[in-house]
């Protein structure tokens, strides 16, 4: 295979770690001044006064984004998210800072594991929008933002700037309408945008090249997710929600129109305008009747939920590149608000280009005479990187597909042994034979990404392989064991500053799903040989900062021989007793169902155990026991004050 050209990303520092109001004022903020018409040197807030849009985009329509990925984040949703979720958190002075605290880790989360090309934070400015203009009742029923969150939004704006992340927000606009916009422009340039939310407006957005990305799930919202969830396509969402309606938002929607019935009118008449040319055609009389009376309401709607993709504001897509963290005023700022743990974090940031081609000769090895020249090259290696490709993620039970090997950077090999009918593919037995006993000879030292996976699915396959002597993914862990993900993909962002080709683009996803075994032998090749190729560039990486660490004995004299040992014990498994453990789940069983039945008794009435809020209504409504502890949401039924609860009854 010729060399792949990799288009320039950038690397960022290698440790882990409600809907939002629009009551966000951020004239007074203490943050440097607001960026209009002219970019300053450090990126800061763009609040733009309103921009001809032929002249504000006029930077990006010159942006070749093809190849590039964009985060853009929904910062007040998750500004919410975070100072809902953690502890009461004070700085130095007294002032609250959680909220500025958790925002930015999951900032610094971003950069660190998703390595973004672009990275922008959008947030609502305080005041009506377009959408107020329209309807005096839209979101009229939410409640102001909270003071002692309101005081941490100028010190967020303030970090983020320091930080080199531009923020953007216009006055008469939504953040999601700056998403919308965004992810446009981006995807009309080829790149690929990440929304990081979890609202349900943004679905309207997705597109094969716009994606949402849940930062507390770390997983991405898709077309196939949305169809799962709403049974519609991503056109459809606009006109699904008009029909529906919002409670949170007060957009209306049309009287006794669930999401169901939505869903199955959409896909019936594929469209709202279909749904009531139609709609005297429907013969359940009162949703007939309804549609037909609350057209104006459904228009009204649909204005409502469609955000606006052409907002008037200038991107500054330079200043969007990630980089440019300011040192000294991150410190500084880390210094004020207390955030030593935060600090060391963001001190390690390291920004630095990437290659501009990723070197990479990838052979398949397919037919006898070019298997015997491989193992001629192969025999005279005494350090190798291996990987296999499978059937399943299930190690035990996993069927061989290929192996591919490595022993150069930028140079790997593939040799199929199950493929697709009339594929280029090797007989298994004979490459085993072949590959037995050089995989089986101790001085040959082997390198791979969670090679335990390798050795169990070798020895199901009567290869007992010997010489291990690096595993990256243990090496990352050991280096930084904080770290939310040690997969390979990820450790070629950190480590590479290279993009994997991504499983997904073989082997699809869901009921769609194929093995790899129904793969293309063209498309599985490059991907497996990048699978051995990627290790062995990592192991000098890594072996270097373990080194530096003082971390290089143990990894050498336990953590690999460890891995043999657990391999070991993955491939014989563990006897259980089947018959007894269905004798204890039926006793347990019973048990169960004896003691709900006394909770429902002494209760005097049936409701769900499971739930903290019907707990507390029963026992400190209905039973009137003291309360013990309060949380933001009511009373408390943890673990503690239910003990505290027995004692009471016992004395």
């Amino acid at each position: 295979m010729g060399k792949r050209r990799h288009q320039q990303v950038f690397a960022a520092f290698d440790e882990e770690p409600a809907s939002a109001p629009d009551e966000v004022d951020v004239t007074e903020a203490s943050s440097p001044a607001p960026v209009e018409q002219e970019p300053v040197s450090s990126p800061g807030v763009d609040e733009s006064p309103g921009v001809d849009e032929s002249e504000g985009n006029s930077a990006a329509a010159s942006q070749d984004l093809a190849g590039q990925t964009v985060y853009i984040v929904d910062s007040h949703a998750l500004i919410y998210q975070v100072f809902h979720a953690m502890p009461p958190m004070t700085g130095p002075r007294g002032n609250p800072v959680g909220a500025i605290h958790g925002f930015i880790r999951d900032v610094a989360t971003l950069l660190s594991e998703k390595q973004p090309n672009y990275l922008f934070c959008a947030f609502d400015m305080s005041g009506p929008t377009f959408r107020h203009e329209r309807y005096d009742q839209y979101k009229i029923n939410r409640e102001a933002m909270p003071e002692d969150l309101r005081v941490q939004i100028p010190g967020i704006h303030e970090l983020l700037g320091a930080m080199g992340v531009p923020v953007l927000m216009l006055s008469g606009y939504e953040a999601d309408d700056i998403l919308a916009t965004v992810a446009r422009q981006v995807d009309e340039r080829g790149g690929n945008t990440f929304l990081v939310t979890s609202d349900k407006d943004c679905r309207q957005l997705i597109t094969p090249r716009v994606s949402m990305y849940n930062i507390r799930k770390d997983s991405l919202y898709q077309a196939e997710e949305l169809l799962t969830d709403w049974g519609i396509r991503p056109d459809q969402v606009v006109e699904f929600q008009a029909l529906v309606g919002d409670s949170v938002d007060n957009v209306p929607g049309v009287p006794q129109i669930g999401a169901k019935t939505a869903r199955d009118l959409l896909q019936k008449y594929e469209t709202m305008e279909g749904v009531f040319e139609h709609a005297h055609e429907i013969t359940a009389k009162k949703r007939r009747e309804t549609l037909l009376e609350n057209r104006d309401l459904a228009d009204l709607s649909l204005e409502l939920v469609r955000l606006k993709d052409d907002v008037p504001i200038e991107i500054d897509w330079e200043a969007g590149r990630v980089g440019g963290i300011n040192r000294d005023q991150v410190d500084a700022m880390c210094q004020e608000f207390g955030f030593r743990r935060l600090a060391d974090r963001l001190a390690r940031l390291e920004v630095s280009d990437a290659p501009d081609l990723w070197e990479a000769d990838y052979q398949t090895v397919a037919t006898e005479q070019a298997f015997l020249e491989f193992m001629e090259a192969l025999k005279g290696q005494q350090r190798i990187s291996i990987d296999t490709e499978t059937t399943s993620v299930h190690s035990r039970s996993a069927e061989l597909v290929g192996y591919s090997f490595a022993w150069k950077p930028g140079e790997a090999f593939y040799i199929p042994v199950r493929a697709p009918e009339g594929e280029p593919q090797l007989d298994l037995a004979m490459v085993n034979d072949q590959l037995r006993p050089v995989l089986e000879d101790p001085r040959v030292r082997k390198i791979g990404q969670n090679i335990k996976y390798e050795l169990v699915v070798l020895r199901s396959h009567g290869i007992h392989m010997r010489g291990v002597a690096f595993d990256t993914m243990v090496a990352d862990y050991l280096l930084d064991p904080g770290q939310r993900n040690h997969g390979l993909d990820d450790l070629a962002r950190r480590y590479l500053n290279h993009t994997n080709i991504p499983i997904k683009d073989l082997i699809g996803s869901g009921k769609n799903q194929k093995r790899m075994d129904e793969v293309p032998v063209e498309l599985v090749a490059p991907y497996a040989a990048e699978d051995a190729d990627v290790p062995l560039r990592l192991a000098a990486i890594l072996e270097d900062k373990l080194e530096e660490e003082g971390l290089l004995d143990l990894f050498q004299e336990v953590e690999i021989p460890l891995i043999s040992v657990l391999a070991e014990l993955e491939f014989n498994g563990i006897l259980v007793d089947p018959g007894r453990l269905n004798e204890l789940g039926t006793r347990f069983g019973e048990r169960l169902d004896d003691l709900q039945a006394s909770i429902y008794q002494l209760a005097g009435s049936e409701f769900n155990i499971d739930s903290p809020k019907q707990l507390a209504k029963v026992l400190f409504e209905d039973l009137e026991l003291p309360v013990i502890k309060r949380t933001k949401t009511g009373p408390s039924t943890d673990v503690e004050v239910l003990n505290q609860l027995v004692k009471l009854a016992v004395n």
